[in-house]
């Protein structure tokens, strides 16, 4: 029985999904990571539950965090986009 190749399996999601997943607020388009390596997953891991500031910041990183912070975004526009990432990354994030 042949193995199990991580990185055949890998070329075929990033072919499927891109590196990265955008999003628009006002005019700004953002871009969240649709893969996550173990360093980024540490560090949402170490995150308060309700941190959202701090996992927008992991992972849009500083310069888009920076934008992202300019605008009045509501907790049920930060759900949605959160549910919106998942379903089509199939990465769950934000939830229970």
């Amino acid at each position: 029985m042949p193995g199990f190749d991580v990185n055949a399996a890998r070329a075929q999601r990033l072919e499927a999904l891109g590196r990265a997943w955008t999003f628009e607020l006002d005019g700004d388009t953002f871009e969240l990571p649709t893969e996550l390596n173990r360093s980024v997953a540490r560090k949402l891991r170490d995150l308060d539950d309700n941190d959202v500031d701090g996992l927008f910041h992991i992972l849009l990183g500083e310069s888009q965090f920076e934008r992202f912070e300019r605008h009045d975004i509501t907790m049920q526009d930060i759900a949605a986009v959160l549910d919106a990432y998942g379903k089509e990354t199939g990465l769950g994030l934000g939830e229970d």
